[in-house]
């Protein structure tokens, strides 16, 4: 289950040791997290996993059974993705492993992303029959370049480490072991962030996504 915890002065949300997929206590849990870290005024605030993946995304088991309520839970998850992507301090996702589906929409939310060697980010939907939503799309879109939104929405490729770095998905690699320390060192010559100008400034930044999040 999703936890926090300090490195210093930056906050750590860990997602999980399992597969750490959006059940509705999962998404319960982060905000209450994401909560916490405003409140305790973290610098910042890194989010991994401490298993093998970061996320594997929607809780399609859940799904399968629930279909007549699948529209407010993709809506909750959008209100997720919203809220990390407006998050009131700069936000860095350390992708420890997997990071599939939601999982790697709610990596693309963050504001930078550092892999570790051996992970994955990319979507299925395209292998699975399930069509991005235009929210999600509108994600996609707004952070990673038109040759990566191909080879990731259309072609359903799950990009290692190098061919992410080779298409500006993530902004650095790092081994395993380092991978947390080397994240907070993207943070170690800048200054505190103020947290009203960091949601102003992503908010316009993002304000065609924030508006098809929120439906």
């Amino acid at each position: 289950m999703p936890s926090l915890r300090s490195y210093g002065d930056v906050g750590v949300l860990d997602l999980g040791d399992g597969r750490n997929v959006f059940s509705h206590d999962f998404i319960i849990d982060v905000h209450e997290h994401l909560s916490e870290a405003v409140e305790r005024n973290d610098r910042a605030l890194i989010i991994t996993g401490s298993g093998n993946y970061f996320s594997a995304g929607l809780d399609v088991e859940w799904l399968n059974v629930n279909r007549d309520r699948a529209a407010s839970y993709v809506q909750s998850v959008h209100t997720l993705l919203g809220r990390v992507l407006t998050l009131s301090m700069p936000t860095l996702a350390a992708i420890n492993g997997r990071a599939t589906g939601a999982g790697a929409l709610l990596a693309l939310a963050a504001d930078l992303r550092v892999m570790d060697n051996h992970g994955r980010i990319g979507f299925t939907e395209a292998d699975t029959k399930v069509p991005f939503t235009n929210a999600m799309a509108a994600l996609i879109q707004a952070k990673v370049t038109p040759k990566a939104a191909t080879w990731m929405m259309v072609m359903a490729s799950q990009l290692n480490a190098d061919r992410a770095i080779e298409y500006d998905v993530i902004d650095a690699t790092a081994k395993a072991h380092d991978l947390i320390p080397f994240t907070a060192g993207f943070l170690a010559e800048r200054k505190r962030k103020d947290p009203a100008t960091m949601t102003a400034i992503k908010s316009v930044m993002y304000a065609d996504v924030i508006a098809a999040l929120k439906g």
